[in-house]
């Protein structure tokens, strides 16, 4: 296994120094080994740090990504345990995606009034395809 400095890591990672150490500090990321005066690292430290930067681009928070990676490695974690949390966060993942698609569809249908007129354009409310209980025409 490669010996990887904090620099070498962020940059591996295509994140700053500062990044890996909030990371450490907030658990996400184990402590260094120390070899000689250095702090070292391995790939699958950058490996991680991936996956943490993509998860909180899908909308995962810090702590539900701590947990995510906690569901591996802590040693009383049972199969019902990871199950529950799996089946919620499929559920939160779904109703993502379909706040999603509802969000495109509205985003697709304003770029069709663009084609039409000044006039269709006013009339088009993006933010009520969220809206509960009106009749949304997204």
């Amino acid at each position: 296994m490669e010996k990887i400095t904090i620099g070498k890591l962020a940059e591996m990672a295509g994140v700053g120094v500062e990044t890996v150490r909030f990371y450490q500090r907030k658990e996400l990321l184990r402590e260094p080994k120390l070899t000689g005066a250095f702090r070292t690292y391995g790939e699958e430290d950058a490996q991680r740090i991936v996956f943490i930067k993509k998860a909180q681009e899908l909308g995962f928070t810090l702590s539900e990504v701590k947990e995510l990676l906690e569901l591996n490695t802590k040693p009383r974690v049972t199969c019902g345990i990871v199950k529950s949390k799996t089946v919620a966060k499929l559920k939160e993942i779904d109703k993502k995606i379909a706040d999603l698609n509802k969000m495109k569809f509205s985003l697709e249908k304003l770029a069709s009034a663009c084609d039409a007129s000044q006039d269709q354009i006013r009339q088009f409310k993006v933010q009520e395809c969220f809206a509960a209980g009106l009749d949304c025409k997204c």
